[in-house]
């Protein structure tokens, strides 16, 4: 049974609204998806909710209602943001699913028996915002902790701990040996300091269900249930559990799916990406490895992690008023226009700056300028000067087509997103050069030039669609357009039909249509709520 190509995204609390950050995180994901789909690796796209918690069960009941009919409304918003957004998603996680309770407890019990578990006091402060224990280390210098814990108070009460001691040499020496594990390298080199400056202290794993009852039951331990970080980071497994992957059942004692459950057994783990967050590397590089290792599985392959966006030059904020809604820039401009303007403004890594000014700028210059203007005005000439029949081969652009071509996929494989994008745009500008270099619609006016009007009409008309497999992983549906105006059917969807003279001559195409029509007075706030 082959290994699949599994890229998980974070999954989201669902006790939120979605925001940029969130959606900037699943379209890179969905594009490096598309992307292996496109290079013709079966591929699984893991994304999902987190929706246990205190903040939920008390939000829930000032509302009058039941957890789980709380968590249920928002399941179905977040569902409904993945399909906004374009998502190729495989499967949604909800962590209240019974096939994520049946594998955390699986775990939970492994890693009791396994004694890397323990009981103890804890004495000390509690942000409930946060959701987590604080100590003296996180008090400011006036003895006051942070606004952003909100309330915090003093707690004492038993729990269950997971022991980290013992385990930070090793972590230490498995990133140093794979320096893969954490991208970019400024990430890893963030984690190793951390873990080099600071003993790790034993994480606490449990809430008494006197407190908190919303959340899975300790298997062994019903008068607790798993704290909710612990929780969500055991979805990335219990998906593999429950479509039969034989490492992952093995090591969690379960038995494999049968009958209707799933079609057939899924290898997946372990993850070839797991997309996140700059503000939780420290779950998913520490915590996350050494669960791991406790539990016998091996390791992700890499953790890629993305920064944050601000706006206009400033932290996002409901108060300053310029919190940017992706929704709203999708209805008003596009999703294509979204995905493109999110991955080709910011590199994977550092923190992204959204201006609506940069936005416009963006979007006229190189979508409705670029590759809209490019396929408007190639197709537009062989539809007047040919009737939209193909003329014969020629290869002038063909070796540039090539060369892009073999950039991109290099680019794609390397998680180069940003540059990808920079690539694909050097061959748009080609392109439209070699449109006012050779003037077609001068040698349209002297009949001793029609061999050479039909040799600029292929070169153009060819580059169209080769352009269109190479946008596909990043805009599927301004790609899919492009092949229905060059007569094309189906989605240009495989990256082995960029090879150089897939049109053939004699095909007729389609009227071509206005792939981006520019937007000369858009609104002042395209992305901000108000």
């Amino acid at each position: 049974m082959n290994k699949r190509f599994y890229l998980t995204t974070a999954i989201d609390y669902v006790n939120g609204q979605p925001h940029i950050g969130h959606a900037y995180e699943k379209v890179v994901t969905d594009i490096l998806a598309r992307a292996h789909r496109s290079l013709g690796e079966e591929v699984f796209f893991l994304t999902g909710v987190d929706e246990h918690g205190q903040k939920v069960q008390q939000t829930a009941a000032a509302n009058g209602k039941t957890p789980q009919a709380y968590c249920d409304e928002l399941a179905a918003l977040w569902r409904a943001f993945a399909q906004k957004l374009d998502l190729s998603v495989d499967d949604l996680i909800r962590t209240t699913q019974p096939r994520h309770q049946l594998a955390v407890q699986a775990a939970l019990a492994r890693l009791h028996a396994g004694g890397h578990l323990y009981q103890a006091e804890y004495r000390g402060f509690y942000s409930t915002k946060e959701e987590t224990f604080l100590t003296e280390k996180d008090r400011r210098p006036d003895g006051t902790f942070d606004p952003s814990f909100g309330e915090v108070t003093e707690l004492v009460e038993h729990n269950y701990y997971f022991r980290l001691k013992s385990h930070q040499a090793w972590l230490i020496e498995y990133l140093e040996q794979h320096p893969e594990f954490v991208q970019p390298l400024s990430r890893r080199n963030e984690v190793l300091g951390f873990l080099k400056n600071n003993e790790l202290e034993d994480l606490c794993i449990t809430r008494p269900a006197a407190r908190l009852s919303w959340g899975i039951p300790l298997p062994f331990d019903p008068a607790y249930v798993t704290y909710v970080w612990f929780d969500a980071l055991l979805n990335y497994i219990t998906l593999p559990a429950a479509y039969g992957d034989e490492t992952v059942i093995k090591s969690l004692g379960l038995e494999a799916p049968t009958g209707d459950a799933i079609a057939q057994p899924l290898n997946l783990w372990p993850a070839d990406i797991q997309v996140i967050g700059k503000d939780i590397v420290k779950f998913h590089a520490v915590y996350w490895p050494i669960m791991l290792r406790a539990l016998g599985l091996p390791l992700p392959k890499t953790l890629l992690v993305h920064g944050w966006w601000q706006s206009e030059g400033q932290k996002m904020s409901k108060s300053i008023g310029n919190v940017v809604d992706p929704i709203k820039v999708i209805d008003e401009w596009g999703v294509d226009a979204f995905r493109f303007y999110v991955t080709r403004e910011l590199s994977i890594g550092p923190d992204g700056n959204w201006t609506d000014e940069g936005f416009r700028s963006r979007y006229h210059a190189e979508l409705a300028n670029g590759i809209g203007n490019l396929v408007n005005r190639s197709l537009s000439m062989l539809k007047r000067y040919r009737q939209g029949v193909v003329p014969a081969r020629h290869d002038e652009l063909a070796a540039a087509a090539a060369r892009a071509a073999t950039e991109t996929i290099g680019q794609l494989r390397a998680c180069e997103l940003q540059p990808a994008l920079v690539t694909i745009g050097g061959l748009i500008a080609q392109a439209n050069q070699y449109v006012d270099r050779t003037a077609p619609f001068k040698l349209a006016k002297d009949p001793a030039q029609a061999t050479r009007l039909d040799e600029v009409l292929y070169n153009l008309t060819e580059t169209c669609r080769i352009l269109a497999v190479l946008l596909w992983p990043f805009m599927p549906s301004t790609a899919v357009k492009i092949y229905t105006q060059l007569g094309l059917v189906g989605a240009p969807d495989k990256m082995d039909a960029i090879t150089w003279g897939g049109l053939v001559p004699g095909h007729v195409t389609s009227d071509p249509v206005a792939l981006f029509p520019r937007k000369d007075q858009p609104p002042v706030k395209p992305g901000v709520k108000k």
